[in-house]
């Protein structure tokens, strides 16, 4: 039996980091933008001038959240609050479980093969950027 596995490319992970950080740009706010592959390992990562240094790695665990998980990790909130079916998945994975938006699974052919995370702004702002760097794959 043979396996195939599609997964994002170091040319793909370019071309999406570039996508969302022109978004960053165009709303004024600075990202970490972080794209990784199908088994959630980091394919690129970039922090834009001025953005956080502490959101180095809550952009990179946005991706792998997205990614691990298959969901957009503003979709994974919304399930994780107190009383919620998700409640405390964010203790999971040694900690690298992110709650909030940003994070974005990367489709090709209606399979997951990757994720993006945005990290330094509102959460409305990291949202609007990954959308824009997902739309770029």
């Amino acid at each position: 039996m043979t396996i195939k596995t599609e997964s994002v490319s170091l040319e793909d992970a370019r071309r999406v980091v570039a996508a969302g950080e022109a978004k960053a740009d165009e709303i004024g706010s600075p990202s970490n933008i972080a794209v990784v592959d199908v088994g959630g390992n980091l394919v690129a990562h970039i922090r834009m001038d001025e953005a956080w240094i502490g959101s180095v790695d809550i952009s990179i665990n946005k991706a792998f959240t997205s990614r691990a998980f298959d969901i957009t990790t503003a979709d994974l909130a919304a399930n994780a609050g107190p009383g919620e079916q998700f409640f405390g998945i964010n203790a999971s994975n040694n900690g690298r479980v992110m709650i909030f938006a940003g994070g974005v699974p990367l489709r090709h052919g209606g399979r997951i093969v990757g994720a993006v995370g945005v990290s330094g702004g509102s959460g409305e702002q990291d949202q609007t950027v990954a959308e824009a760097a997902a739309t770029a794959f």
